[in-house]
């Protein structure tokens, strides 16, 4: 019976000449004042094999944190180990505004990438996101604020996330520089991608897809994903962790690493984020290449997921 198995080597990012891991990890609960401790997460994510970082300006306040919080304290862990940045493609995201709460003027746009290198102390991004869509922004004054940081080598290429297909497509028609990613929420839980349209436009136009909450933020985890939160599981949510959990047991790994190979075994290549902060796990998601799908087993977990069989 034919398997869907996956592969540890890195690859192009899109159309880029970026070789990524197929997994990326994220850094939105990347904070504290403890840089040898951060420095060991980065170096963790490293040695799991993950070269792709994933982080953004506004990665602070939900942990309590100021505006730029992440981003400054991975600063300082370039500033202790500058080696360490040339290990990486580093990407970051900006377009939401404190009490905005969305700004994609050209005006701010240069202002976000700016203060982004400022806190990372560093001359250049790999990739840029928008993070968030602002609707009352022009896709064309959009676009060429971005040419203009690319020409300048601010950023590198351009990416979106949270766009829906047409947002997307409406700014890549005045994008010089293209469209290189897409960001999605996206995971055994989260499926609307599959359906909606993201995905085969991400394939018809060689758009890399990286996939945030690859665990149905935490849902999907093989423990309590945060401390002192009590997590309600409906019916949906038992049935999906169960068909993970038995396909992970299949490989001896866990519900969280059946969860990322179930995401990267899509044909789009889908780039699930890791988002745990702790050395131990970020080191168990090399596990999910342990994985093998045959089509039965991966459409079992999508039907777990929604609840009712397929057409």
């Amino acid at each position: 019976m034919d398997q869907i198995a996956l592969s540890p080597e890195r690859r192009p990012l899109g159309k880029s000449d970026m070789h990524v891991s197929p997994m990326a990890w994220g850094m939105w609960r990347f904070g504290g004042s403890d840089v040898a401790a951060a420095r060991a997460r980065v170096e963790a994510a490293l040695a799991a094999g993950i070269n792709f970082f994933d982080t953004a300006d506004i990665y602070g306040p939900d942990n309590d944190e100021p505006f730029g919080a992440s981003e400054l304290l991975l600063g300082k862990v370039f500033a202790e180990a500058p080696a360490l940045r040339d290990q990486i493609v580093l990407a970051s995201k900006g377009g939401i505004r404190m009490g905005v709460p969305y700004d994609s003027s050209p005006q701010y746009l240069r202002e976000a990438v700016e203060a982004s290198l400022t806190r990372l102390g560093i001359e250049r991004l790999d990739l840029w996101q928008i993070h968030r869509p602002d609707m009352l922004a022009h896709p064309a004054e959009t676009a060429a604020t971005l040419d203009a940081l690319v020409a300048e080598g601010k950023i590198g290429a351009v990416g979106v996330s949270n766009h829906t297909p047409a947002q997307t497509g409406a700014l890549a028609r005045h994008l010089k520089a293209g469209v290189l990613t897409t960001q999605p929420e996206f995971s055994p839980l989260a499926t609307a991608p599959l359906f909606d349209g993201t995905l085969d436009r991400a394939m018809k136009h060689g758009v890399a897809v990286l996939a945030w909450s690859p665990l149905g933020q935490g849902r999907l985890g093989d423990g309590d994903p945060r401390p002192g939160r009590k997590v309600t599981e409906d019916a949906r949510i038992v049935a999906t962790k169960a068909a993970l959990r038995a396909q992970g047991e299949k490989y001896g790994v866990g519900i969280a690493a059946a969860a990322y190979a179930w995401i990267m075994a899509h044909p789009a290549g889908i780039i699930p984020i890791v988002g745990t902060q702790s050395p131990a796990r970020i080191a168990e998601s090399a596990d999910a290449y342990k994985v093998r799908w045959t089509r039965a087993e991966w459409y079992a977990v999508l039907v777990a997921s929604l609840g009712e069989n397929l057409p």
